[in-house]
């Protein structure tokens, strides 16, 4: 798998997620995109990585469901963490960043040696807010339709199709300079 420097330094966090189809479905859309650190704050009693669905959803991605411990705070889940980017479907959040802005500024700091955090909150509440105040960027998928959000696993990829795309960019800008 290709490992580029955003990869061992990003982790994304689910926090009260309550399907477990979407916990096996955030897993397998990170691993697509060369992530692997996902961590449960919280989970509903049925969004364990061990439930039957999950895995089934986790295709080719059991290694991530198996590695992710479930955890009883936020706080626990960012140990660690230089910069958190909490994600959040509401509108009036001054100063948000869209998921592409959000990966091109997570890439700097990865290539600065900083530990980056993508939080998730459930699936039919979010985040609370003092979740998502503690993040120090907020990062908001912008929609067309007049939909709330998409599904968490969808947010999930998206953000980490936007981190991929913009990690490979950086090495090519860097690969160019060394020409």
């Amino acid at each position: 798998m290709l490992e580029l420097p955003i990869h061992p330094l990003t982790c994304f966090v689910l926090v009260r997620p309550h399907y477990p189809e979407n916990v096996g479905a955030a897993a397998r859309a990170m691993k697509t995109m060369g992530f692997t650190r996902l961590l449960l704050v919280k989970p509903g009693k049925m969004a364990e990585p061990s439930h039957v669905m999950a895995q089934k959803m986790a295709v080719k991605s059991l290694d991530v469901l198996q590695a992710t411990p479930p955890l009883s705070d936020l706080g626990s889940a960012l140990a660690g963490v230089s910069f958190t980017y909490a994600t959040t479907a509401r509108r009036g959040v001054s100063g948000v960043l869209t998921a592409r802005r959000a990966a091109q500024d997570a890439v700097q700091r990865a290539a600065r040696g900083e530990r980056v955090a993508f939080v998730f909150g459930n699936e039919k509440t979010g985040l609370a807010e003092e979740d998502l105040y503690a993040a120090q960027a907020q990062v908001r998928i912008p929609m067309a339709a007049d939909q709330p959000s998409i599904n968490l696993g969808q947010a999930v990829q998206l953000m980490a199709y936007e981190l991929f795309v913009s990690a490979l960019e950086a090495r090519e800008r860097q690969e160019g300079t060394r020409d």
